[in-house]
């Protein structure tokens, strides 16, 4: 397996005794962007906390040919895997500049991200860099926590509905961010349920119903797919 890659074998995880993911097998290899796509409560979120480390689970997670399944969530981390959740998980109380402190990582190698590179992805968050981050819109707020997640310097990062309730120019923009990121060598896998930004810049797609990867293909694959669409993903 080659190094920096994430690996999934039948993969099982339970929130106490509520069966959720059912041998969820998938792989992102490095430098690629994945979607993880499927209707809310299909277990989409479920496998990336799993794999984080903050849902239990059975069966195997593979990072660069290491198991890391029942490993602690700031290990996981420590290993190069970022993760930016759903709900933002931003310090309200702090600053933009220190909640982008407090992301970043320390240690002899240098970090592939600056600060002037953040506040040069998103101008926003250098003019509110003094102000406290619970006083930003939604958008800024999404903008700050993958930032934040960046300067944490991983090889991979997954992130959990980002476009979620933003406008569609805040939309633009966070796609960018993630062509950006491939672009600079990092492997993303991204939970989403827009299509259109799924599908417009991921080299693949797997889509989730009850627990299970049910669709695994390219974007044009998926379009080519009415059955799938229509079964899984339209509501």
């Amino acid at each position: 397996m080659s190094d920096k890659t994430l690996h999934l074998a039948n993969l099982h995880a339970f929130y106490g005794k509520s069966h959720v993911l059912h041998g969820v097998s998938l792989e992102v290899k490095p430098g690629e962007i994945v979607s993880l796509l499927g209707r809310n409560g299909s277990g989409r979120s479920t496998t990336v906390k799993t794999i984080m480390g903050l849902v239990e689970g059975q069966g195997s997670v593979q990072w660069s040919g290491a198991e890391i399944l029942g490993h602690r969530a700031f290990d996981i981390a420590h290993r190069g895997i970022g993760y930016v959740p759903e709900n933002r998980d931003i310090f309200p109380k702090l600053t933009v500049h220190q909640n982008l402190q407090l992301g970043q990582k320390r240690g002899a190698k240098a970090p592939r991200w600056s600060f002037d590179d953040m506040y040069a992805m998103f101008p926003r968050l250098k003019e509110r860099q003094h102000t406290e981050a619970g006083v930003l819109s939604g958008g800024e707020q999404q903008m700050l926590t993958l930032c934040r997640t960046l300067m944490g310097d991983p090889d991979l990062i997954m992130i959990d509905e980002p476009t979620e309730g933003l406008a569609p120019k805040i939309v633009e923009l966070v796609a960018e961010y993630l062509k950006e990121l491939r672009r600079r060598g990092i492997s993303v896998l991204l939970v989403e349920q827009k299509l259109t930004i799924a599908l417009e810049i991921s080299e693949r797609c797997y889509v989730m119903g009850h627990g299970r990867i049910v669709f695994e293909g390219t974007p044009a694959e998926l379009r080519a797919n009415a059955y799938i669409r229509k079964e899984w993903l339209e509501v």
